[in-house]
């Protein structure tokens, strides 16, 4: 794998096809940083193009925190021009997350807050830690959040719990987040790395056509009217029901063995 300055790229060795990212500045509580953007962008341009891949786990170093969001040290005197230069490649690194080909699960191991809290609503599916904490705090410090936040949560979770959330800038719990719908698990103490290789090992299992049209067509179907999601769904079912890995599942499946898939 390649080396980068402020994140780790794995594959996992007992679930196959499925690789974890894993945000490295545990000195600064994962906070991202230009060079943590830029680190992003270039390992998820490649793990875009790689045909092993089936499943994305994001995560973070240490036990106290996913990431606390912007490096704020960093942004301390930042013109307006090299604050915007910033958060460019911070738009990027979040649209390669959003838009990855697989499903992306959020282990969230400590605190979320602010972008980073906006990386997890980027990913797929999200589980974590019983200690973890979450918040979106950018109107205490006069802005508010700028990759996916006002977006993101509100397809999320309930509007006016969403709207509360950004309104109050205000810190919650993972059981809070499991009880409003943002979270799919909160794992066992010391269990949150284990409780998201066996849900990523779950779906990793399964046709990766299927995988990548799934994705496309929620994701696309949620942005439009009923009638057009449905021939979103439609054209992506036919990319699946015309495919060679269509005939291999019957066949695993009356042959009662595994498929061997092949992404075509």
């Amino acid at each position: 794998m390649p080396n980068w300055e402020t994140i780790q790229l794995e594959k996992n060795s007992k679930a196959q096809g499925v690789y974890t990212l894993t945000l490295n500045r545990p000195q600064s509580m994962n906070a991202l940083n230009t060079q943590m953007a830029i680190d992003l962008v270039e390992c998820l341009k490649q793990l875009n193009k790689d045909k092993e891949c089936r499943v994305l786990v994001i995560t973070g170093s240490g036990e106290r925190a996913f990431c606390v969001g912007a490096d704020l040290k960093e942004r301390n005197g930042m013109t307006k021009e090299a604050w915007r230069a910033q958060h460019d490649i911070f738009e990027e690194a979040f649209m390669l997350i959003r838009d990855f080909p697989y499903p992306v699960i959020a282990a969230i191991n400590g605190y979320a807050l602010g972008g980073g809290m906006e990386m997890i609503l980027n990913c797929d599916l999200r589980v974590a830690a019983a200690h973890a904490k979450f918040g979106l705090p950018e109107a205490t410090l006069g802005i508010i959040p700028g990759v996916g936040g006002t977006q993101l949560l509100p397809r999320a979770v309930p509007v006016t719990i969403a709207k509360e959330i950004l309104f109050s800038g205000k810190q919650f719990t993972a059981e809070r987040g499991k009880e409003i719908g943002l979270l799919n698990e909160v794992a066992e103490s010391g269990k949150l790395m284990e409780t998201a290789y066996n849900l990523a090992a779950s779906i990793a299992k399964n046709a990766p056509l299927s995988l990548q049209n799934l994705k496309k067509a929620i994701n696309n179907g949620l942005q439009t009217d009923i009638t057009t999601a449905l021939t979103i769904e439609l054209q992506a079912y036919y990319q699946c029901a015309d495919s060679e890995d269509r005939l291999e599942g019957v066949l695993a499946f009356n042959e009662k063995r595994q498929p061997n898939w092949q992404g075509k």
